[in-house]
């Protein structure tokens, strides 16, 4: 991301004066990292019902190094973090900072004992109505630390001062603007700035650059470094390796609630994919399949980006096998499937179906010309609460259960009812609330409404996720089916097991490029994980 020769230095330049600053900051990084730690996490444990989300959680954040995170969804860095930033109080283990045991009760309370964290979704943290001054100075003043007020102006010295910390240069005009007129990245900053104001122990970064430009990413990490040198403890949550090998000094992976490997600089990224991914993803121990290859093309991809800051990218994908699209989080595997189901509209490129142009403005166009998406998320963006297993069955299909406008339930219940035998559902009938199915259950009625109308290209984006191994193996099985039948099928996912249990052919995304892309006999696991840790 930086010009500079080595990307974790302090300073970036060719004068005696920038690489004393940079050997300095070494220093001082090296000492930090035999220091007692900031902040210390021991034996954190969450859980949400029966669901155990974090399982003993240990690590430690030094002063003037910055710690990154890494972990595949549902690995638990989200709750972890809001445990840190004081949202989930009730929570096993201890957090101690500076050696005593702190309970973290609210978010002010942990910002009281040094901790501010700025989110991923900006969204959640500005204040849309007010201006930049009042979202600037939101903290003081709902803690009362700021005398009441009756106009902006009296707010102005103040604001002023905490856009000083990161050298903003927002006039009066911008301080009086509505913050809703401010992009992404100058509310970042906003927010980073607030934090900064009360000179913070730790600040934690979650995903800070997924929707910035290049040269705002480097205008974020000269600011990381300079925070870094000047002693701040550093949680940097990000699935870009690229940035871990850039900033960070130390790295922890969390899988499934477990701190899986701990590293400091420099980093073996090969062991830190393995400890992200399934445990048996040694050379040889995944489950595999008999491998099939399509001939005919199904679609031709080209020319399209899949993420701000990536090189377009071109690919084939044949009907008569299973394509296996695998990728880290914000690899660029969701924004793939979205463009292709008409979701997402491509900014540049062209698509093309069984050789005709394909470019579907809109889910609707991609359903009719047989292109079907299971997405990962399938609770906001594939059912609808309280509805029956026939409705949701059947929602994407109504022409097919209706006649002259008025909705024919008998079909819509054999619909429903044939879904379930096929699959397997484990239900009491196509009258039952979806909401009452387990997740691998729900995941069977929606891949099964898919599979059931025989499509021609069938695109499953994590679709193993939250269900059981039996469901997994028998959502495998039915796949693999649909492209024996013919289909193109395509699969989504960041867990190499699961791929290799499906798949016949292998696609690698790195930040929306391909870093391989082979047969599943004409590669093993070991050159998976390297293509994937961007060691390739």
């Amino acid at each position: 991301m930086t010009s500079s020769t080595d990307p974790n230095s302090s300073s970036a330049g060719d004068t005696p004066a920038a690489d004393e600053a940079a050997a300095t900051g070494a220093q001082a990084r090296d000492r930090a990292a035999t220091a007692a730690p900031v902040l210390e996490l021991a034996d954190i444990t969450k859980s949400f019902g029966a669901n155990q989300v974090l399982k003993g959680v240990d690590m430690g954040l030094r002063r003037g190094r910055v710690t990154a995170l890494l972990g595949a969804n549902g690995a638990g860095k989200s709750t972890l973090i809001k445990i840190l930033s004081g949202v989930h109080p009730d929570h096993g283990g201890t957090v101690a900072v500076d050696g005593v045991v702190r309970p973290l009760g609210s978010p002010s309370e942990a910002a009281d004992h040094g901790i501010q964290t700025v989110h991923q979704r900006i969204d959640e943290s500005i204040v849309p109505g007010l201006t930049v001054a009042e979202n600037l100075v939101f903290e003081e003043l709902i803690r009362g630390q700021l005398p009441a007020v009756r106009s902006t102006s009296q707010l102005l010295p103040r604001a002023r001062e905490i856009a000083a910390t990161l050298d903003l240069p927002w006039s009066d005009g911008v301080l009086r603007s509505d913050v809703f007129e401010f992009g992404i990245a100058d509310s970042q900053m906003l927010l980073l700035a607030r934090a900064l104001s009360r000179e913070p122990k730790v600040l934690i970064l979650d995903e800070p650059t997924s929707t910035l430009s290049a040269s705002e990413v480097d205008r974020l990490f000269a600011l990381i470094r300079q925070l870094r040198d000047h002693g701040v403890a550093i949680l940097y949550v990000s699935h870009r390796l690229s940035e871990v090998r850039s900033l960070a000094d130390d790295l922890v992976v969390l899988r499934d609630g477990r701190v899986t490997e701990q590293q400091q600089r420099p980093f073996d990224m090969n062991a830190a994919v393995r400890a992200m991914l399934a445990e048996g993803t040694d050379a040889g121990t995944a489950t595999t399949v008999d491998e099939i290859r399509g001939h005919d093309e199904a679609l031709d991809l080209r020319g399209l980006t899949l993420l701000p800051r990536a090189e377009p990218i071109d690919l084939t994908i044949r009907a008569g096998e299973v394509t296996g699209v695998l990728g880290l989080i914000g690899a660029g595997k969701s924004e793939l499937a979205r463009q292709i189901f008409g979701a997402d509209k491509p900014n540049e490129g062209e698509m093309r179906l069984k050789g005709a142009p394909y470019r579907p403005d809109h889910p609707r166009d991609a359903v009719a010309a047989g292109v079907y998406l299971v997405p990962e998320d399938r609770a906001a963006e594939a059912m609808f609460p309280a509805w029956s297993v026939a409705r949701t069955v059947t929602l994407p299909f109504l022409g097919r259960v209706s006649r002259s406008g008025v909705l024919r339930q008998a079909l819509e219940r054999v619909t429903g009812t044939r879904v379930i035998d096929t699959y397997q559902v484990v239900a009491e009938g196509p009258a039952q609330s979806v909401d009452a199915l387990s997740g691998g259950n729900q995941q069977k009625v929606v891949v099964g409404r898919w599979m059931d109308a025989n499509p021609d290209v069938l695109l499953l984006d994590e679709p193993f996720r939250g269900v059981d191994i039996g469901a997994r193996a028998e959502l495998s099985r039915r796949a693999r089916e649909q492209a024996a039948n013919g289909a193109c099928v395509v699969v989504f996912a960041s867990d190499v097991e699961e791929i290799r249990g499906v798949a016949d052919r292998i696609v690698v995304l790195v930040e929306g490029q391909i870093h391989l892309d082979a047969y599943t006999t004409e590669v093993d696991d070991d050159a998976i994980v390297t293509a994937m840790s961007e060691e390739s």
